[in-house]
């Protein structure tokens, strides 16, 4: 089978094709609902090779092909490793042409793929690869208009769901980025223990993305509770101090939830200047933001950004909700009326690069999208997108299996109707504000896109 199908971008052939060379591209683009893990991206697009990996042990390997190379025209990777290269038998060629829009250059790409792969399998693929690409360019353009002043970032939780999505992006944004991590240091990283740090860890380091914890997923016992306080509390507070005692790094972001408000606050919208709710989560969430303290008083801007559900096709509660309902017991949780508080992975690190490029910002920030939902919605929306029923209510028995009893409170039954008012206060940009638009994106469900016409891509054609 081959598939022929065109796009059109709205940036120049240059900006489009280096964006394509710089590191962290591949796992941009790589869909979540495809089982495969990037871990090498090749140096050049002209010879080089990417690596992924497949469950049980298996890899793909990319190889680009020299023959189907011409700078800023068109690159080739050909599947090289076994026995993927006999089952798929993949080639593609990806080709960059100028265009117009609006009297405004852009770029056409168009993908031929060659593969045994059928129809149904490159459909999503190519359309995930077409929205991320015209929504990191259109973010990218978004964050110029900020800041063009190069910035060296360190990032702690680089290995985690937000942290991968975040040092990829700055990867392909062109700006330098520094993980720091607790073992296995490689290249671009640096050895970080959360409870006695470097003093020169943040040598050279404008802004620090602070990631790192404990997941929240999981029981609520005695000693998941410990382990998310002992995560947290104190290496946030050693690391404010070295924020503070740093003559470069002027801004520290770390990580909170919208926990700090207490599980049920059924009432009107709450922006950042709610009181602090009562639970476990309330507590940790203020004991966290105030462990930044010492940065603040050091005269460094802070900001804490209280994250909601996070909607991810790689991890979190999508993941779950997803297998509830292809075995058809897929459903809301128990209370139909509560608010779901929600924001998509994108949106995450979209935020989290502009509060590092923003000086404005600094304090609480909302980190959810501007249209919560009800968990019926929720479970209406899901159901709908997967062609799922969503008839079961999940009972609380149920969360609290998963959850603990605590943890069932607090996570999957909390109610809360939260507010991005400092956001929509600067305007702030939502790539996914509907949850139906985020379903489709990280499920595979989204359609071709004509950036000219944003429906159906009709140029696409197949061919058996």
């Amino acid at each position: 089978m081959s598939i022929n199908s065109s796009h059109i971008v709205p940036a120049d052939p240059e900006t489009v094709w280096q964006w394509h060379t710089k590191h962290g591209a591949v796992a941009r683009l790589l869909p979540p609902f495809y089982p495969l893990t990037p871990r090498k991206q090749a140096t050049n697009l002209a010879t080089g090779t990417t690596v992924l990996s497949l469950p049980a042990g298996l890899r793909w390997e990319g190889r680009h092909d020299l023959s189907g190379y011409i700078r800023g025209k068109k690159f080739t990777d050909v599947c090289i490793s076994a026995p993927i290269r006999a089952l798929a038998n993949w080639r593609h060629v990806h080709y960059f042409s100028p265009t117009t829009v609006d009297g405004q250059l852009a770029t056409r790409i168009t993908d031929e793929i060659q593969t045994r792969v059928p129809k149904s399998g490159l459909v999503p693929l190519l359309s995930y690869r077409q929205h991320q690409l015209i929504h990191d360019l259109a973010a990218a353009n978004r964050f110029r208009q900020i800041s063009t002043k190069p910035i060296r970032i360190a990032v702690t939780g680089s290995r985690g769901l937000v942290g991968r999505a975040l040092c990829a992006q700055l990867s392909t944004l062109g700006y330098e980025v520094v993980q720091l991590v607790r073992d296995n240091v490689k290249e671009g990283q640096r050895h970080w223990n959360p409870f006695d740090p470097d003093p020169e860890l943040l040598s050279n380091i404008d802004v620090v993305v602070h990631l790192a914890g404990e997941p929240f997923f999981g029981r609520f016992n005695d000693a998941h509770k410990a382990a998310l306080r002992t995560t947290r509390i104190e290496p946030t507070r050693k690391l404010a101090k070295l924020v503070a005692l740093s003559s470069t790094c002027h801004t520290m972001i770390s990580a909170s939830s919208t926990g700090y408000y207490g599980a049920h606050r059924n009432q009107d919208s709450l922006s950042e200047t709610a009181p602090n709710g009562e639970g476990f989560l309330a507590e940790l969430s203020r004991d966290w933001e105030f462990s930044c303290q010492p940065a603040r008083d050091g005269n460094k801007r802070v900001v804490s950004l209280r994250c909601g559900v996070i909607m991810s096709g790689r991890g979190g509660l999508l993941p779950v909700l997803k297998n509830l309902f292809s075995t058809g017991l897929g459903g809301r949780f128990a209370d139909a009326e509560a608010w779901f508080s929600w924001i998509a992975l994108d949106d995450l690190t979209d935020i989290i690069i502009t509060a590092a490029l923003d000086p404005s910002i600094s304090g609480a920030v909302n980190t959810v999208s501007p249209y919560p939902v009800t968990n019926a919605e929720m479970a209406t929306t899901l159901g709908k997108e997967l062609h799922r029923p969503a008839r079961f209510a999940i009972p609380a028995l149920g969360s609290k299996m998963i959850f603990g009893s605590q943890g069932a409170e607090e996570l999957a039954l909390a109610d809360q109707k939260i507010s991005p008012k400092v956001l929509l206060s600067k305007k702030h940009h939502f790539r996914y504000p509907h949850i139906r638009e985020v379903f489709r994106h990280e499920l595979g469900t989204e359609q071709l896109w004509d950036s000219t016409k944003p429906e159906l891509d009709q140029s696409a054609t197949f061919e058996n």
